[in-house]
């Protein structure tokens, strides 16, 4: 078996580097707004944007978040490796920015009635980590 396939012959799991900044912050008491713009780069601060704007009831912002913080961990993910596809596994904790931004940005589009959007994100989500599909719902 090559070094760089699972057991089924696929690419092997993608590892984001860690940055605990982001998540220090915001467990901190941070706010998710501070937290991206001192790491505009961290999915997980656009993710938290985007589910605090859903969450409000201001869906389009809600997308607009969700879609930069996918943008970036999108960017992070080929820095590392990624061929844009393989596992994105949930258990690694840096990796939920990105797999959140992923989520946050299908529940929107679904809200704003983009069905293909919706679909894809999904279909990308449950493709990329099932245990995240599954936390996140």
């Amino acid at each position: 078996m090559a070094i760089h396939e699972n057991l089924l012959g696929g690419p092997p799991p993608t590892h984001l580097p860690d940055d605990p900044g982001p998540r220090e912050l915001l467990a901190s008491g941070a706010t998710a707004a501070d937290v991206a713009a001192k790491y505009p780069t961290s999915s997980l601060a656009w993710a938290r944007l985007a589910d605090e704007a859903f969450e409000r009831g201001g869906t389009v912002e809600s997308y607009a978040y969700a879609r930069t913080g996918y943008h970036r961990g999108l960017d992070s993910l080929r820095r590392s490796g990624w061929k844009g596809h393989g596992p994105v596994p949930w258990e690694h904790e840096p990796n939920r920015g990105f797999l959140r931004a992923l989520h946050a940005l299908a529940r929107a589009a679904q809200a704003i009635g983009e069905k293909e959007e919706y679909e894809r994100c999904s279909q990308f989500l449950r493709d990329s980590s099932p245990t995240a599909a599954e936390v996140l719902g």
